[in-house]
C-alpha cells in the first residue's frame, strides 16, 4: 500500500459508487453482488437497478438490501437507462458499473484508491480483465495499457467496464451514457471520456467478463455492428495510423515486462492465419 493511502482513516478512503444493472440474471447475480461486498472496502456505495426481473433476482437482491445504498426493480428501457439511473443517484468520487453476470476480483477497490491518490491527474483508471465461463473458470487473460482516445478509435475496445472506474464529476462535463444505444453504448461512452480526460492503467487483474449463451454479445452481433458504424461515422483511421497505435500498445506492454503475454498473442494470431491458408 502506498504511503499516502496507508495514512488514511477508513472514512478518508475515496467513496466508490458501483451500479449493477440487472434483468433476469439470477443464475449469476449473487456472485456479482458478493464480488462487490467481499472487497471489504470501507467507503462503498452499491446500487442494484433491476429491470423488473421475474426469475428470482429480486429475492437475491432483498437478501442483501441492508447493505445496499439503493435498489429498485421496475421496468425500464434497457441496460443503458438502468446504468444512468444509478449514476444519477451516485454520490461517490469514483463511479463504475458492473454487469449482473460479471465480477470484480479481490482487492480492486483498494487498488483503485491507491492509484487515485498517487495519480490525481487521472479521471479514468482501468485494470486488466479475465474472460470467464458460467462456472467462473478462467478462459483468457486480457492485458491492457493506458487507454487513449486514439487507441479506442484505432483498435476498438481496449478497455472494459468490468475493470474501469472514472470520476463522477466527469458526468457534469460530458453527460451520461447514450440511451439511444443498446449494444455498443460502453464503447461510445469510453470514446467520449478519453477524448477529453486522461486515463491511467493499473497492471493487475480487476474484472471478470462472463461468456455464456444469454449475453448480448453472444446473441446480437448485428446490433453491435450497426451501432459501431453509427458511432464511428466520420471518425475512422487509415490503416497506417492503426498500425501506429498497435505499435504503441506493444511498446507499452514491453515496458510492463509482459513478454509472455505478447508471445502468446503472436502465436494466436499465427494460428488464426493458418486456418485461412488453402493448400
Amino acid at each position: 500500500m502506498s504511503e499516502k493511502l496507508s495514512k488514511l482513516s477508513p472514512n478518508q478512503y475515496p467513496l466508490i459508487s458501483v451500479i449493477t444493472p440487472s434483468f433476469n440474471q439470477a443464475e449469476f447475480l449473487e456472485r456479482t453482488i458478493l464480488s462487490v461486498f467481499n472487497q471489504d472496502y470501507p467507503n462503498l456505495e452499491y446500487m442494484v437497478i433491476d429491470g423488473g426481473s421475474t426469475d428470482g433476482s429480486v429475492e437475491i437482491i432483498k437478501k442483501y438490501e441492508s447493505r445496499l445504498a439503493y435498489w429498485v426493480s421496475e421496468s425500464d428501457r434497457g441496460q443503458t437507462e438502468a446504468i444512468n439511473k444509478g449514476l444519477r443517484r451516485a454520490t461517490g468520487e469514483w463511479v463504475a458499473w458492473q454487469n449482473s453476470d460479471d465480477v470484480y476480483y479481490p482487492g480492486v477497490f483498494f487498488d483503485l484508491a491507491r492509484a487515485a491518490v498517487n495519480h490525481p491527474e487521472a479521471d479514468l483508471i482501468i485494470g486488466n480483465m479475465m474472460l470467464i465461463d458460467s462456472l467462473d473458470h478462467k478462459l483468457r487473460y486480457m492485458q491492457y495499457v493506458t487507454p487513449s482516445y486514439g487507441a479506442l478509435l484505432a483498435e476498438g475496445m481496449v478497455l472494459t467496464n468490468q475493470a474501469a472506474f472514472w470520476r463522477r464529476r466527469v458526468h457534469e462535463e460530458i453527460g451520461w451514457l447514450n440511451e439511444s444505444l443498446h449494444y455498443d453504448f460502453d464503447y461510445e461512452w469510453f470514446l467520449r471520456l478519453t477524448e477529453t480526460h486522461r486515463g491511467f492503467h493499473v497492471n493487475k487483474m480487476w474484472g471478470g467478463l462472463r461468456l455464456h449463451e444469454k449475453t448480448k454479445t453472444h446473441n446480437t452481433t448485428d446490433g453491435f455492428q450497426k451501432e459501431r458504424v453509427q458511432i464511428l461515422n466520420g471518425r475512422t483511421f487509415p490503416q497506417w495510423k492503426i498500425r501506429l497505435f498497435q505499435l504503441r500498445r506493444l511498446f507499452l506492454m514491453l515496458l510492463q515486462g509482459e513478454f509472455g503475454y505478447i508471445f502468446r498473442g503472436l502465436l494466436r494470431r499465427a494460428s488464426r492465419k493458418e486456418r485461412y491458408i488453402h493448400y
